[in-house]
């Protein structure tokens, strides 16, 4: 654990080395901020429904954004062999750098309470819905980023790991949605519903922690970083 938590400092510090990661927090702040504020006081309701409803699409953009370089970038620098070498198991170099990222989304999605404050300010809004929705928000996040980190070990262009990381996530939000639930045979139904982060995601927003969406992420979450894993493996194999 040592180890990992090592690997995870110096990533995340990493992200503060340049005005990237600064230029992100303030991007999706703004962007955040801006759509929920745009309807806030037409709808005349201290709530942030509004404010998660966007949550997930953005976090699709913005989460891969940040993935991409994780090993894409190592590949292209050529520092993946250096990092090979120290004695360090591929299972620790993976969760530090996926947890490095993770905490920076974290400080992202925290930074962005004042939203939830002024909510407080202009009415008496029920909390455990807004709990939920960051709540949920880190799950749906930790889910793209896994996705995301995988695909970054897998190529050397950190614009195709990038695409690849937005267009996997869209396709397991997507199967969730009435759009798509329609047009497949009504006995499929439920099975692309649980497929979904969406369905999970929204279970959470309402404020109902089920262990049976927490099992969800973990193990999809468990899944990709897993192939993460094989992917850092396969490398030393060739």
């Amino acid at each position: 654990m040592r180890n990992v938590l090592a690997i995870a400092r110096k990533e995340f510090r990493s992200y503060f080395s340049s005005v990237i990661g600064y230029i992100f927090i303030t991007l999706f702040l703004a962007v955040s901020g801006w759509l929920f504020m745009s309807t806030f006081f037409l709808v005349g309701e201290a709530s942030m429904r509004g404010y998660f409803q966007w949550m997930p699409w953005l976090l699709m953009i913005f989460v891969p954004a940040v993935s991409m370089r994780l090993w894409a970038e190592e590949k292209k620098l050529g520092t993946i062999e250096l990092l090979m070498t120290f004695p360090l198991t591929d299972g620790e170099v993976v969760a530090g750098k996926f947890l490095a990222a993770l905490g920076f989304i974290g400080l992202t999605l925290g930074l962005s309470f004042p939203v939830a404050i002024t909510v407080a300010v202009s009415g008496d809004p029920d909390w455990g819905p807004i709990l939920g929705g960051y709540l949920g928000s880190l799950f749906l996040a930790a889910t793209f980023l896994a996705i995301g980190v995988f695909f970054s070990s897998i190529t050397e262009n950190q614009i195709v790991a990038l695409l690849l990381a937005f267009f996997t996530s869209l396709f397991l939000y997507i199967v969730g949605m009435p759009i798509f639930l329609v047009v497949i045979p009504d006995v499929l139904d439920g099975f692309f519903a649980t497929l979904s982060p969406k369905t999970h995601f929204e279970s959470i927003q309402r404020g109902v922690i089920d262990s049976r969406d927490i099992i969800y992420y973990v193990s999809l979450i468990g899944f990709f970083l897993f192939l993460n894993t094989r992917s850092v493996q396969s490398r030393k194999w060739r």
